[in-house]
């Protein structure tokens, strides 16, 4: 008898997460930052360095430096910048939507002057006059009120200064400005709010940072600067004072820009690749599972609503490749759900009823699932650590999407699918989860079923020799290529400039190399983008300097009306991410190796990381093979390769730990080979439906999305065909030959425990 209560409940539950999802949804996404790949803007980093060989750079000079660039931003009228503080004695600063950017880097590169003058703008002090550092935020001692304390140099010359204030300045007013500018006027900004409240106020805030009254003269070096501060308020004058008197200089070592029209190009043309991508999977869920792809949808789609969600609270910045991210989400998401509905479709041929299927399939499931969500979380968390500020933010969106997708496919669709199986109106519906009925096996029939894929029997196993022959074929072409060729490695590695420019229509190599020999540069490779290849991306061996990128910028504006967005990477900055690269990578591996030794065995683990290192290696090869320039954000792609391949390799690795559990005792090469080779079958639809869905995605990204991400895509779409290649065809046949050496003198012994510990030798 059907139970109408369960289903009621799922309608209920259905309906009341579209009506929050609809409602919310548009102003949640309208809040989330977009970085500048999608509305444009400038990114720098600067090297904070004295200006004086005696001076060490302190954190407290950094702080300082960044609220001295902090207010110059202010200046420019950017809605919401970034500052950040790196290693080693490094500022990036972020300004999103800049309408100039000339004019922005060179108001922050020039180093803060402070100047103390008075009402009538004449010079008294200047920052070199105080203690560096010294200014403070405290307390009045009588009235608690929050007070600025400085230190002056020259005690005496501060008594002259203040004595002179007094006998000639009818306002006794010691005005402290930050880059004074000619032609500044006190008396014309004290007009301004909120300082001056008469019938010809002018709106705006005054450019001067404070106006202390002079009430006598003061000796002492120790000087106090009373007004009505609030705790922030004073403690944003110290920063402002103790910018002013830092001896210090930036220089740019890395920048890039994007210019608005870029921006907004690139962010409709992911988000259409995104949408084809998203599209897909859910019409495939539908065409495989039936119901199941039902609920697929119905939690995938809450898992992008709760990834966006989650975003914008953690003040989060989209990026091109955290678009990416999200996408690729999606097909790990519905991993989860394959995995549980393949296996619940083979407790159904076994006979089982529809719930026993599905408590079948949620427990031997769960494990699974658990290890390649937890083995990909630290691929994106290591990536995190070493990546720069566009692939940390796909690092950060790859990690939130793990763990949404995590709570949204493991309980929510559980929940949600258990409604109905609990409700009985699918028990004699096995064609809704995707089973005939001509395919379940009769409870009477005791005879073990060998795993088919398509009512064939594969022999994985047996031609494992030719398996690791086409790899090392593979593997010795591409070292040929890597010593011969090489990578055709991008300025993020190699140090340079790279200039795209939109030329409107269709125009040739020589056109363009023409055009730069006009500017006296060398275009060292021109490579084109768009539909009519009317975008050229040109790369310059020299690290062009401010007045020369101005100059560049102008050029093209004047010719085609188009902003140039231009990028300029440091010899020591390249130096740097190539060996966070490296150390990132190694990281990773080394970190699955120890958490698949935990979970399997030792043998596991190494058979796991030669697939890894298969598959990124893979990617070197077809990258020094094709000469696809090699980015930054490929490291992110070969890391989430990383991660898709052992999550890969962990579904089969956890399929022959449960065979071998089934056995208890494994005594001979034949018995283990049969166990590997059935375990490999049973997984290789969830492995080819994974697979598919998520490289089309990558494929969608890589046709449609924005020129910014399609070197990122097309390694995503060669990796996750290596990651698919190596878990099936080199990483379960190495942990066989590694542990069936052996087998007969050291048999496989599985002892049950409490906890779930693996096979035990």
């Amino acid at each position: 008898m059907i139970k109408k209560n369960r289903i009621i409940g799922f309608f209920i539950v259905l309906v009341t997460l579209i009506a929050v999802i609809s409602t919310t949804v548009f102003g949640i996404s309208e809040d989330v930052k977009l970085g500048l790949e999608l509305q444009g803007g400038v990114e720098i980093l600067y090297d904070v360095e004295p200006l004086d060989d005696t001076q060490e750079i302190t954190d407290d000079m950094l702080d300082a430096t960044v609220e001295s660039l902090r207010q110059r931003v202010d200046v420019l009228g950017v809605s919401e910048p970034s500052f950040t503080i790196e290693e080693p004695n490094r500022v990036r600063v972020q300004l999103a939507g800049i309408q100039n950017e000339d004019e922005a880097r060179e108001v922050l590169q020039t180093t803060a002057q402070l100047s103390f003058r008075t009402a009538e703008d004449d010079l008294m002090l200047s920052g070199a006059d105080l203690v560096e550092g010294a200014a403070r935020q405290d307390f009045d001692p009588n009235t608690n009120q929050p007070i600025v304390t400085l230190e002056l140099k020259d005690g005496a010359k501060f008594g002259d200064v203040t004595r002179e204030i007094l006998e000639s300045d009818v306002q006794n007013t010691l005005v402290i400005w930050l880059d004074y500018a000619e032609g500044d006027s006190y008396q014309e900004e004290f007009k301004k709010e909120p300082y001056y409240m008469g019938e010809d106020k002018l709106d705006g805030e005054p450019k001067y940072i404070s106006a202390p009254s002079i009430d006598k003269v003061i000796n002492s070096p120790q000087v106090v600067i009373n007004g009505n501060f609030t705790i922030d308020e004073a403690q944003q004058l110290a920063d402002l004072l103790n910018a002013g008197s830092l001896p210090v200089d930036l220089t740019e070592v890395y920048t890039t820009s994007v210019s608005a029209q870029f921006g907004v190009d690139a962010l409709n043309e992911t988000l259409f690749a995104g949408a084809l991508g998203i599209v897909f999977i859910f019409l495939f869920m539908l065409a495989i599972y039936r119901f199941g792809g039902v609920i697929s949808i119905i939690t995938l789609s809450l898992y992008i609503y709760l990834v966006v969600l989650v975003f914008e609270l953690m003040n989060g910045v989209l990026t091109l490749p955290g678009i990416a991210a999200l996408i690729l989400g999606v097909g790990m998401a519905v991993d989860a759900n394959i995995i549980t509905f393949e296996r619940m479709k083979e407790e159904l041929r076994e006979g089982k009823s529809m719930i026993a299927a599905f408590d079948s399939a949620n427990k031997n499931s769960l494990s699974t699932i658990l290890d390649a969500n937890i083995t990909t979380l630290i691929a994106a968390t290591v990536l995190f650590i070493y990546g720069t500020s566009s692939v940390k933010g796909f690092a950060t969106l790859l990690i939130v999407s793990i763990i949404l997708s995590f709570i949204t496919t493991v309980f929510i669709s559980r929940f949600l699918m258990g409604l109905w199986i609990k409700s009985r109106a699918l028990n004699k519906r096995p064609h809704w989860i995707g089973v005939k009925q001509d395919q379940i096996k009769d409870l009477s029939d005791t005879t073990e079923i060998e795993p088919t894929f398509f009512n064939k029997r594969i022999d994985f196993v047996k031609h494992r020799k030719k398996y690791f022959l086409v790899s090392g074929a593979l593997i010795v072409a591409g070292l040929i290529s890597m010593l011969i060729a090489g990578l055709n490695l991008s300025i993020d590695f190699t140090s340079g400039t790279r200039v795209e420019v939109n030329t409107v229509e269709s125009i040739t190599e020589d056109e363009v190399i023409d055009l730069f020999d006009t500017l006296s540069y060398e275009a060292d490779t021109v490579t084109f983008a768009g539909e009519n290849n009317e975008i050229a991306v040109v790369r310059l061996s020299d690290q062009l300097n401010q007045e020369q990128v101005a100059e560049v910028r102008t050029y093209f504006n004047e010719l085609y009306g188009t902003e140039a967005s231009i990028s300029t990477v440091s010899p020591v900055v390249g130096q740097q991410l190539a060996r966070n690269a490296m150390m990132a990578v190694a990281i990773a591996s080394v970190f699955i190796v120890i958490y698949v030794t935990i979970r399997f065995e030792f043998n596991f683990a190494i058979a796991a990381i030669v697939a890894l290192l298969h598959d990124a290696f893979f990617i070197l090869a077809v990258f020094s093979i094709t000469q696809v320039e090699f980015n930054i954000t490929i490291v992110a792609a070969v890391l989430t390769i990383v991660g898709y391949s052992i999550n890969d390799t962990i579904v089969n690795f956890d399929r022959i730990r449960e065979n071998i559990r089934k056995k208890k005792t494994i005594r001979s090469y034949d018995q283990l080979a049969r166990i590997v080779n059935d375990s490999l079958i049973q997984t290789l639809a969830r492995s080819i439906n994974t697979v598919v869905t998520v490289i089309v995605a990558a494929i969608f990204l890589w046709i449609f999305g924005a020129p910014a991400i399609t070197n990122f895509s097309f390694a995503l779409v060669i990796g996750l065909f290596a990651g698919m290649y190596s878990s099936n065809f080199i990483a379960a046949q190495l942990w066989l030959v590694l542990r069936g050496r052996n087998i007969k003198e050291k048999p496989i012994v599985f002892v049950e425990k409490k906890r779930n510990d693996g096979p035990q030798v």
